[in-house]
């Protein structure tokens, strides 16, 4: 790994509402000289159609447009590209997020199904006792949502809803994206000035 990256992440963002986050996410890794590996699903595709209003007939273009000015190192995976290394426990990985998680995606993991690269991801490093961080964006919640979270957390996986907080006083829009991604780097262990913190001076 070339010695001027701080670390190495994986970071999944899935097709529910709320892909500025995972975008966001991803930029502040890449800005403070991270290894970024990022797995898009084809609903996340969409969504960044949907909500971010992009053209993404042209994907790479959407990526470099997205990330190339950030710096550290971003590898971007095939949804069902099995052969990549984050796809086995002896690849060195300090840390896995979801962002935003959707329903479908908490199943596969809670059930082990590996039915792609990013539940696959996931699966590993649940079993080499790694950092995995799903960020579900649903509301409301049903009992097989619940039960589904409940399933990953006794096995190692950190649920960190998208919620944001108001102690903050958010007075924008990027005000509460940041505060949730925030929150997020903060149980990846990243170091961050996203938001000012309770007890700090506003």
């Amino acid at each position: 790994m070339n010695e001027s990256l701080r670390g190495i992440y994986t970071v999944g963002i899935t097709g529910a509402s709320g892909a500025i986050y995972g975008v966001r996410l991803v930029q502040q890794l890449l800005s403070e000289s991270y290894k970024v590996h990022l797995i898009l699903t084809e609903a996340a595709w969409r969504v960044f159609q949907e909500e971010l209003l992009l053209n993404t007939e042209e994907r790479d273009s959407v990526i470099q447009d997205l990330f190339g000015n950030y710096g550290g190192e971003l590898h971007t995976h095939h949804l069902h590209d099995y052969g990549a290394p984050i796809a086995s426990g002896s690849y060195q990985n300090d840390g896995m997020i979801i962002i935003p998680c959707s329903m479908g995606t908490l199943s596969g993991i809670a059930h082990g199904a590996s039915g792609n690269l990013l539940e696959r991801t996931a699966d590993v490093m649940l079993k080499e006792g790694r950092k995995l961080v799903l960020v579900p964006r649903e509301t409301p919640l049903n009992q097989l949502h619940l039960e589904n979270m409940l399933r990953v957390s006794k096995v190692g996986a950190k649920i960190l809803p998208a919620m944001p907080g108001f102690y903050h006083l958010p007075k924008t829009m990027d005000d509460l994206v940041n505060f949730l991604v925030g929150k997020a780097l903060d149980s990846l262990g990243v170091e961050h000035e996203l938001f000012t913190r309770w007890g700090e001076e506003r």
